[in-house]
């Protein structure tokens, strides 16, 4: 999810970030989740169709699976370069998902939307790391410490947290997708930190450019850090890293974003609004810890995973008070439908250096209305 390696370098200064108490006490605990698929590696996003036919990503698999009410889970497709899938969506039966694949350095290198058709045919929709790579829509943006005088960022440990200053670099991880009525695909790029937007002839334009996000560097986190006293009281300026998109009724999109690598650490995550006639972005709300999914109800409540929170939370229609909805373990991908609320949880449970034998715990549940 990080949308560059200099990034990733920064979540680092997070350890140092004084604890804040995340949420205001909850609502009514939500049903209890019905399991519908498990042992899914890093089941990232999922789609539910018209006829209640699920749709999740195993990312690091390279795998999109496919669940039905009542039946085991079925592959539709597996990346033969063992890329990462993720980012799907489904509308009236189309399905589109994003693919990424990575250098050896395991940094995303190129980047696809596709859609698998009804013959089971998979098509490209749109290169989007071609895109970036002529577009780049963030290249005006400065991230880090924009007002810091050069003896200070001679001293700045780049080698262990990247440049102290730079400009938006060619970067693409699209991580969501959404479809509507016309054709039309939105993506979600959590490298490129901008919202796309694909006509249905595969034109690709920036739709929106992402804020980045504003973190003061306070005595405290510098010391911890072993950053340079002369950074102190300056702001360091991170990259947004959307990670989802959902439509709402007032006809604008609205965006996740996690807040960069110190979204990791600390709630900095925002959802944004945006128009789709211009483009214009505004903060609807903030302070979330790494929010990674969202869903928006027929009534206009919002739903927004917390990876990092614990929770999938709630917020009413009208207002921006975030409340528990349900609390569950790493959850990532929501889906509302007239079923009830869809989510994949545990999506980071499995295997790691330390436990190599852990079986994969990620899962889609359904939470009934």
């Amino acid at each position: 999810m990080r949308s560059t390696r200099t990034v990733a370098a920064m979540a680092t200064l997070a350890l140092a970030v004084t604890t804040v108490a995340l949420m205001p006490a909850g609502e009514a605990a939500a049903p209890k989740p019905k399991p519908l698929a498990k042992n899914l590696v890093a089941p990232l996003s999922a789609a539910v169709d018209d006829d209640g036919t699920a749709y999740v990503t195993q990312n690091f698999a390279g795998l999109l699976s496919k669940a039905r009410p009542g039946k085991k889970p079925k592959t539709v497709y597996a990346s033969k370069n063992g890329n990462e899938v993720g980012g799907v969506s489904v509308f009236h039966g189309k399905l589109v998902f994003a693919e990424t694949a990575s250098d050896a350095e395991d940094n995303p290198a190129k980047s696809w939307v596709k859609w698998i058709t009804p013959s089971g045919k998979v098509r490209t929709i749109a290169n989007i790391r071609a895109f970036e790579n002529k577009k780049n829509p963030d290249k005006s943006v400065t991230y880090g410490i924009r007002d810091l005088s050069a003896e200070c960022a001679a001293s700045w440990p780049s080698d262990q947290f990247g440049p102290p200053r730079y400009r938006g670099v060619k970067d693409s991880h699209p991580y969501a997708t959404l479809q509507t009525d016309e054709g039309t695909v939105f993506v979600a790029d959590a490298g490129m930190n901008a919202v796309l937007e694909i006509s249905p002839k595969g034109r690709v334009r920036t739709l929106a450019v992402t804020p980045p996000v504003p973190v003061e560097i306070t005595a405290e986190l510098a010391g911890g850090m072993g950053l340079p006293a002369c950074a102190v009281g300056k702001t360091y300026y991170g990259e947004s890293v959307p990670t989802d998109i959902a439509l709402g009724g007032d006809g604008k999109l609205y965006v996740t974003t996690e807040g960069g690598g110190l979204g990791e650490q600390a709630p900095l995550g925002s959802v944004y609004a945006v128009k789709l006639k211009n483009g214009k972005i505004k903060k609807a709300v903030g302070s979330l810890f790494a929010p990674v999914g969202i869903a928006i109800a027929a009534n206009g409540d919002m739903f927004v995973s917390q990876l990092f929170g614990g929770q999938i939370s709630r917020i009413k229609h009208g207002t921006k008070k975030v409340r528990t909805y349900a609390k569950a373990n790493q959850p990532a991908a929501v889906e509302w439908t007239p079923r009830g609320l869809y989510a994949t949880v545990d999506v980071l449970v499995g295997p790691s250096e330390e436990n190599p034998d852990t079986p994969p715990g990620g899962k889609l549940v359904r939470y009934r209305k």
